[in-house]
């Protein structure tokens, strides 16, 4: 039974699945109502950086999930996914960065927790359970 519960390859599995389906959603409806690049690339334009860049939103949210969820250079998809995650709290969510919910929470736990989840993925890698394990 101990041996059961002990079990590292399944764990990051789970980590690389839970955080690479819930952000591949957003990527998916980006895809799907193209005219939210739009928006994106004027919150670039409003920091200063070429509007174009909106698009790596694509890398961010579809190509880093899929490289995640699969395990193919899932360590990569890892980073895309947090470098993602970074250029949405500093163009949408900075004002929330110090503050708390009205439940006492911090505002920004699931950016957290995606964040951080995809650190997880970028430093321990896929696992056995992958198509190609780092």
């Amino acid at each position: 039974m101990r041996q059961l519960l002990k079990n590292d390859d399944l764990g990051k599995l789970i980590v690389r699945l839970c955080v690479g389906i819930l952000i591949l959603f957003h990527g998916i409806n980006k895809v799907i109502h193209p005219g939210s690049f739009d928006g994106l690339g004027q919150m670039l334009a409003g920091v200063g950086l070429p509007s174009f860049l909106a698009y790596g939103v694509v890398l961010g949210e579809v190509v880093g999930p899929l490289m995640a969820i699969v395990g193919w250079r899932a360590r990569i998809g890892g980073l895309l996914m947090a470098g993602n995650m970074v250029v949405a709290v500093l163009l949408v969510h900075l004002p929330q960065l110090g503050t708390l919910n009205e439940q006492g929470g911090w505002a920004l736990e699931l950016q957290g927790m995606y964040f951080f989840a995809a650190l997880a993925v970028m430093f321990l890698g896929s696992g056995r359970m992958a198509i190609r394990p780092d």
